[in-house]
């Protein structure tokens, strides 16, 4: 399965494969929420090249599944993104 940065209206950006869509609702799993990112301009630059800085990104643990309402955009990830993306420790407090 692909990955892919998906925005969603008041839920933010994700890391994962889409499983389902239906509309503008996406069912992602292996899903990381990308709450803050380092190395990359928006969301066409994550999904092109991953981020330059991963030490100073903050990505949630991933959830099996998540469903994601009010989606407004959705980009396929290149091989060398997921690699940089996949990079990423997960944030705790």
């Amino acid at each position: 399965m692909d990955y892919f940065i998906v925005r969603a209206r008041g839920a933010g950006v994700f890391f994962g494969q889409i499983k389902e869509r239906k509309g503008g609702e996406v069912t992602m799993t292996n899903a990381r929420r990308i709450y803050y990112w380092s190395g990359a301009t928006d969301c066409s630059q994550l999904a092109a090249e991953g981020v330059k800085n991963p030490g100073s990104c903050k990505f949630t643990l991933p959830v099996d599944e998540v469903v994601l309402l009010d989606v407004v955009e959705m980009q396929k990830c290149t091989p060398d993104a997921i690699s940089s993306l996949k990079g990423v420790k997960t944030w705790k407090v």
